[in-house]
């Protein structure tokens, strides 16, 4: 991207919130949020993200900046949130530098473990406003009518594209987890390979904060431990993987049965969430495939 296919806004954006305009785009990414890496004129680095404004950025950028401030491995916001128009809109420092850590094995599920436990025990010490509501892809708990969240951009195409194993497995994880009253607890919910960075066999960055999300201790583990190896496309680790990040997880605070159960039916709402995407759109069966293979053993573990 060059500087003129920018948005009109960001230049004047930069100025006025960051004292210096851009200068050369280095990086950029346009997903649910938009990412902008930039270079200003007095020679830093910043990245500039925007979201739709749903109520939640400033409550996740001041748990990232907590973090941040005691040492946790996250890029500094250097900016609070503004709004543009519809847009939240925040810049962090470049954290550049290291690796994905790619792989599905439970010894690569167990160093993603250990890393979501220490984040998840700092976020404990953050106090916020609840970032509601949760990220759509673990909208488990919403108060929409039927079984999905209201996604209008999804609720419009044929969902009868969606294979009927699919929707079976949504509707047993979601009473599975509906049914529980686990407190809820503030937690990463987009723990995904694609997220993180790793240098010198430690890990180096966590990024994507605006995807906190408020919900049970366990089934954020749970969630993570299904998510941990996804890259592009987004997909299902292995049921002895999600074993090992949870029995991981658990060196910092044993689970009771009932928390076991809830880990494992959250490993499979962003999945089914994912594999109807897949059928939405006619994506490649990623996620499709694993829900088919993978269901009635998780299913089976969380008791649903």
């Amino acid at each position: 991207m060059s500087l003129d296919d920018l948005p009109a806004w960001l230049p004047a954006w930069c100025t006025d919130h960051l004292g210096s305009e851009p200068v050369a785009v280095v990086y950029e990414r346009v997903s649910i949020s938009s990412v902008f890496g930039l270079e200003l004129a007095d020679g830093r680095e910043v990245y500039v993200k925007a979201r739709e404004d749903d109520g939640r950025a400033e409550s996740c950028l001041t748990a990232q900046a907590v973090l941040a401030e005691r040492g946790l491995p996250c890029p500094r916001p250097v900016t609070p949130v503004t709004v543009v128009g519809t847009l939240a809109v925040h810049a962090e420092e470049s954290r550049p530098g290291g690796a994905m850590l790619l792989g599905d094995t439970p010894v690569v599920a167990r160093r993603y473990a250990a890393v979501f436990a220490r984040l998840t025990a700092a976020l404990a010490e953050v106090t916020v406003a609840p970032p509601l509501p949760n990220p759509r892809w673990s909208r488990w708990d919403h108060t929409d009518p039927g079984l999905w969240p209201s996604i209008a951009f999804l609720d419009e195409r044929d969902q009868s594209l969606v294979p009927e194993f699919v929707v079976a497995t949504a509707e047993r994880v979601r009473k599975r987890l509906l049914a529980t009253d686990l407190p809820c607890v503030l937690g990463h919910a987009d723990f995904e390979a694609q997220n993180l960075r790793w240098r010198g066999g430690e890990v180096w960055a966590v990024h994507d904060w605006d995807s906190l999300a408020w919900q049970p201790e366990a089934a954020l583990v749970g969630a993570a431990a299904g998510a941990f190896a996804s890259a592009s496309p987004p997909t299902l680790a292995p049921i002895e993987s999600s074993a090992a990040f949870i029995e991981t997880y658990q060196e910092k605070r044993e689970f009771s049965d009932e928390e076991r159960e809830v880990a494992w039916a959250a490993s499979l709402w962003a999945a089914a969430h994912n594999a109807r995407w897949e059928a939405l759109h006619g994506d490649p069966p990623v996620s499709i495939n694993a829900v088919r293979e993978q269901a009635a053993e998780r299913l089976r573990r969380a008791n649903a």
